[in-house]
């Protein structure tokens, strides 16, 4: 199966199964190896939009709360709540501290600059975006809470294994096969934060 056809098969089932975007595998194939979509969990979804992983999180999650962060505008999904904004913005940081009005369960970023067509630049882009959810996750998560987030192979990736270990003391990498075999992107796996 050559790399067109591949993306074709998950956006195709994606479209069967009524899902936003061929990304919610990804979440799929993650939540299936890691095992962090629980009933009653307070979960972040940063950089949300179309809503697919928001999708699927509220399929997985009973008795949950739910809130994704977007610069664009996302289409209701029934139990979850969206707010419009740059995360890297302290506002909209403060908006999701106060929404759950407790330390959070799950934060997740499938955040994704605008690409710009030079590798070296967009890596460095996505994985200080990286970088940001694993600062902000050092003062908002839960004890036993869990950061999934995507960054690229890159130079930088020392610096991100790095702060990861700092914050947590189990950190994994894995690229779900839902990813194109192309691209560059992996996600990191991180929980039990450090005290």
């Amino acid at each position: 199966m050559d790399s067109r056809s591949y993306k074709d098969h998950f956006f195709k089932k994606a479209k069967v199964q009524g899902y936003r975007s061929r990304s919610a595998f990804k979440l799929i194939e993650l939540n299936d190896k890691f095992k962090f979509l629980k009933n009653g969990i307070k979960l972040l979804d940063v950089g949300s939009f179309p809503g697919s992983w928001c999708q699927v999180a509220r399929e997985k999650i009973k008795n949950g709360k739910i809130l994704g962060i977007d610069k664009k505008e996302v289409k209701a999904i029934q139990g979850v709540k969206f707010v419009r904004g740059d995360f890297l913005d302290k506002k909209l940081k403060l908006i999701a501290v106060e929404y759950f009005k407790s330390n959070i369960d799950v934060i997740l970023s499938d955040m994704a600059p605008n690409t710009t067509g030079n590798k070296s630049v967009d890596s460095i882009r996505i994985n200080e975006l990286c970088l940001a959810i694993l600062n902000f996750s050092k003062k908002t998560l839960s004890k036993d809470g869990v950061v999934i987030s995507k960054f690229f192979m890159g130079e930088d990736f020392e610096e991100i294994r790095t702060t990861a270990k700092k914050c947590f003391k189990k950190i994994d990498f894995f690229k779900p096969n839902s990813s194109r075999n192309e691209s560059r992107e992996t996600y990191i796996h991180c929980s039990r934060l450090s005290t």
